[in-house]
């Protein structure tokens, strides 16, 4: 009898692993709060029936459902209306589950029949996005492989949101992205579950939103002369040069937008950024400039306008602030914001106020005449004047404000909500003084820096590599939990030209800040999330999305010691092996491994670095000349 019982836990032990999916180790993005797993796996059959609720409000998490499934070689999905019958029920819950809130889900996978409830339709759509990440990468579309085990691992999951605010924003001012390409975007925030777009609509370099009331905006504003190379060290262009570079949205495509984007639980917030960065507003209508007739406003193309070596707030080469003591500019406020506050339906306008020069307001008669009648000590009182009166256009819109965190400066009134970009710090104070928070510190979230060397990467003024946006959390020790309406991570695009790289520089970072976002934070585990990445890349390229594999490539570091020169490469994830050559040749697997500094022979000219992870090549070639390794001496 003994000998039969282990017979049968043999038996059924293999035909456990013989039914385990292939590749079924799981690697979800962000980590859910609760994961049980079982042996075994439900498979998907040739018809796959979906009972799901009626209504509007799940149209688009089922017609995903159609869509992704459907792909699926030789499978066909039909619709019934009874559970018992179905192989994935979706159901919203009768009564609240007070645990998962208007965002979580409980997602089961039993052998029989996939299971997803929730409270919110939102819920139903990020239990699917899960039900795909633990379904093979083929999924994600590209090629079909027909061999394809279309298995789904058994498991119990429990999920909701850290955070409620998870954004991702895209400046499309400096570099302009169209409607598709923006639809593009917000497909792939879904995947990951964020929930808001910030759409950064205006800047120097460009006016991107149709103002019927102010048509030069568009007409002026949205174009300038095309520039390519390095981003903000362009030399100046000829008066003549056609201005054909740009675009805008115009009131229709915004609906358009909003509506894509509210399909898949994203709001979608704007930013006009004021009173700096403005320089395309003034070519448009110069006359809300405190120098209007100096002939110095004009859309701004990348040739530098502003001087950076101050230490602080930039000095302004050319006029780019509106006039704060002048009335024509509240007016031109209040016809923007009557046309925003109507389109975009979310409750928060964003009106920058970062990086305002200061420069021309201290020359300007008018801002001395304001200063003196309305009692204002100092420049950053005046910029407190002009987001105050500001403010009151927005609130009588019904609308509320947020800015950067420069709008601190001056005093904000009680209502004004902020974004921290400036480290953490300013957020905590916030937080602390009853204001709403979004942090976004530019040290772990901004993610138009360097996430790899200089020598695979566009040159910007600073790095962010992957496992530091990995540290990022949204609730820093200090602030006040309850005015921290979550975290985002930026895009500006001074550097990013067009959709592919903007694709390279928000992924994978964009994966480790949503985890940070969404995850508890006893869940982030960072050599767990770099395993979850690799396979997250096989998914994209499966959908062709470009993403950056800067976590192969180490960090390069040189020291001087004398006359001599040691560079130290520092891997950035576990279980890379780092070859060098100095002679010229391409380093491999047999080339010399680098476990300690490594000192520059005297008469090198270049050095090549490869990366080796199991076996095989990782990353990228990197070609680094000595003279260059020189000038990175600390």
């Amino acid at each position: 009898m003994k000998k039969l019982f282990l017979l049968i836990v043999t038996l059924t032990g293999l035909a456990a692993l013989m039914a385990a999916p292939v590749g079924s180790r799981l690697s979800l993005i962000p980590e859910p709060v609760s994961v049980i797993t079982h042996e075994g796996s439900f498979q998907l059959p040739a018809e796959v029936r979906i009972a799901a609720p009626a209504g509007e409000d799940t149209r688009f998490v089922k017609s995903l459902l159609e869509e992704k499934l459907g792909a699926a070689p030789g499978r066909l999905v039909r619709w019934v209306t009874g559970d018992r019958e179905a192989d994935i029920v979706l159901m919203l819950n009768n009564a609240d589950d007070a645990e998962t809130g208007e965002e979580g889900y409980r997602l089961q996978v039993t052998p029989q029949q996939i299971t997803l409830r929730a409270n919110k339709p939102a819920g139903l759509l990020y239990g699917v996005q899960t039900l795909f990440q633990l379904m093979p990468p083929q999924i994600e579309g590209g090629s079909r492989d027909e061999g394809t085990e279309w298995q789904i691992p058994l498991v119990e999951i429990v999920d909701y949101p850290r955070v409620g605010w998870r954004g991702l924003m895209l400046d499309v001012a400096r570099h302009f992205f169209t409607v598709e390409e923006v639809k593009q975007y917000i497909d792939m925030m879904v995947k990951y579950k964020y929930n808001m777009f910030h759409w950064h609509l205006t800047d120097d370099e460009g006016w991107r939103i149709e103002i019927k009331s102010l048509p030069k905006l568009t007409e002026v504003g949205a174009w300038r002369p095309e520039q390519i190379g390095w981003f903000g060290d362009f030399t100046p262009p000829s008066p003549d040069a056609p201005k054909t570079y740009g675009g805008y949205y115009t009131h229709d495509q915004i609906r358009e937008v909003i509506r894509y984007a509210a399909e898949r639980n994203i709001q979608v917030m704007p930013e006009i950024d004021v009173p700096g960065h403005s320089s395309a507003a003034l070519a448009a209508y110069p006359e809300l400039a405190c120098f209007p007739g100096s002939g110095d406003h004009f859309v701004r193309t990348g040739a530098p306008f502003l001087d950076w070596n101050t230490g602080g707030r930039p000095a302004a080469i050319f006029e780019n602030t509106l006039n704060p003591a002048s009335e024509k500019v509240y007016a031109f406020m209040d016809k923007v914001l009557t046309e925003v506050a109507a389109l975009f339906p979310f409750e928060y306008i964003h009106t920058g106020g970062d990086e305002a020069p200061y420069t021309f307001w201290e020359k300007s008669p008018e801002v001395k005449q304001l200063m003196k009648r309305e009692q204002l000590e100092d420049m950053a009182a005046v910029q407190s004047y002009f987001g105050k009166r500001v403010e009151k256009i927005i609130l009588a819109k019904g609308k509320k404000m947020m800015g950067w965190d420069e709008i601190l400066e001056g005093g904000i009134t009680p209502t004004t909500a902020l974004m921290s970009w400036r480290g953490i710090q300013h957020g905590i104070e916030a937080s602390n003084s009853g204001h709403y928070v979004v942090m976004s510190p530019s040290n772990y979230v901004y993610i138009d820096l360097m996430q790899g060397d200089l020598s695979t990467d566009p040159r910007v003024y600073n790095s962010l590599r992957l496992n530091r946006t990995y540290q990022f959390d949204p609730i820093p020790e200090g602030a006040n939990p309850a005015y921290i309406l979550g975290g985002q991570a930026n895009l500006w695009t001074e550097q990013i030209y067009h959709i592919r790289q903007a694709e390279y520089m928000t992924w994978p970072r964009a994966f480790a800040v949503a985890e940070s976002l969404w995850s508890p934070r006893e869940k982030k585990d960072w050599n767990r999330f770099v395993e979850k990445v690799e396979d997250h890349f096989n998914r994209f390229d499966y959908s062709r999305t470009k993403y950056s594999p800067a976590m192969y490539e180490p960090v390069v570091t040189v020291k001087k010691e004398g006359d001599d020169y040691f560079v130290t490469l520092t891997p950035e994830i576990e279980g890379l092996s780092i070859h060098v050559s100095f002679d010229a040749s391409t380093p491999d697997c047999f080339s010399p491994r680098v476990t300690a500094p490594l000192k520059v022979p005297r008469n090198a000219y270049v050095m090549r670095i490869v990366s080796y992870r199991d076996g095989k090549p990782a990353g990228r070639m990197m070609h680094i000349s000595v003279d260059d390794l020189k000038k990175r001496v600390r």
